[in-house]
């Protein structure tokens, strides 16, 4: 099923995002993780490229097996780094051939030890181009773009950055995706100015919990520029180990999505690193097991 169609239910819809693993460990660990949210069955889940599609193929061969062994909608990303037209085309006739409907399409970031991004000859320049593309050649295709509620961290300029991302709207993306945010009055500000711009169409919310005192560097390079609000961080100075961080960063992010649900979001979207332990204490702590207690919030569909 295409995700524009899921986000159409009169549900909040629920999607993990997992990377290509790079060893047989990882990938243990990965299919671990996903056994273990199977049993919640999530409206999609995502895999994602490596920085420069330094993962394509991985990435392929991921959503490839998760599409046979699984019954999951599967969601790839899909960069305009190191590909040109011709190969990013074939890319989306094997994924079609397989049944692979959904993309993220995005621009993405420069390889290592390249400071901006540079479109190969007959590459795409930017993501409104990616998007124009599979609408032309996949009309059939669900578009999937990212939002980025504290701003884009190569745009200071607000008022251009939803310029841009209407640009994308307007060349058929079906729904938004945001980056990881952890104070929601940034997700809600930044679906106004949408609203202003004219882009009506489902914006999900992209959420990680900060799991120990070491992941707040890694969210910090994952999204640059990420705001960590002072009380999240007081509360973080006073742990005194990665199980109390955890604890904190599970509450924070559970008072996060409780928030985002009563305030009708389309969508939440976590962001795991292929961990499950963290994401399924918050559903846990939301009560989402047991449906009938957010009836009078709103369905809740994993």
């Amino acid at each position: 099923m295409l995700v524009k169609d899921l986000l159409k239910q009169n549900s909040v819809s629920i999607s993990f995002e997992f990377f290509p693993p790079k060893s047989m460990e990882g990938a243990q660990s990965l299919f671990k993780t996903i056994q273990e949210i199977l049993p919640y069955n999530p409206a999609y889940v995502s895999v994602t490229y490596g920085a420069g599609g330094s993962t394509r193929k991985l990435t392929q061969d991921l959503i490839q097996k998760l599409t046979l062994e699984t019954t999951l909608t599967i969601v790839s990303h899909l960069t305009c780094v190191g590909a040109t037209k011709d190969e990013i085309k074939d890319i989306l006739l094997k994924y079609d051939q397989n049944g692979i409907h959904n993309i993220l399409a995005l621009r993405g970031d420069p390889p290592k030890g390249q400071k901006t991004f540079v479109p190969l000859a007959n590459g795409f320049n930017n993501a409104t181009e990616l998007v124009k593309f599979i609408k032309t050649n996949f009309p059939h295709m669900g578009i999937g773009v990212a939002g980025f509620p504290e701003g884009h961290p190569e745009c200071p300029n607000r008022i251009k950055e939803i310029e841009y991302l209407k640009a994308k709207v307007d060349e058929g993306a079906d729904y938004i995706c945001t980056q990881l945010f952890f104070d929601n009055r940034d997700f809600y500000d930044y679906k106004e100015r949408c609203l202003i711009a004219g882009i009506k169409i489902p914006i999900i919310a992209g959420i990680m919990p900060v799991t120990n005192l070491k992941s707040i560097k890694r969210m910090s390079e994952l999204a640059l520029g990420a705001r960590f609000p002072a009380k999240l961080l007081k509360s973080l100075a006073r742990a005194t180990n990665d199980e109390s961080a955890e604890n904190v960063g599970i509450h924070w992010a559970s008072e996060q999505v409780r928030d985002l649900i009563e305030n009708q979001v389309s969508g939440i979207h976590f962001y795991t690193l292929n961990k499950s332990r963290a994401t399924l204490k918050i559903s846990e702590s939301l009560g989402i097991k047991d449906l009938s207690s957010m009836n009078e919030i709103k369905e809740i569909r994993f």
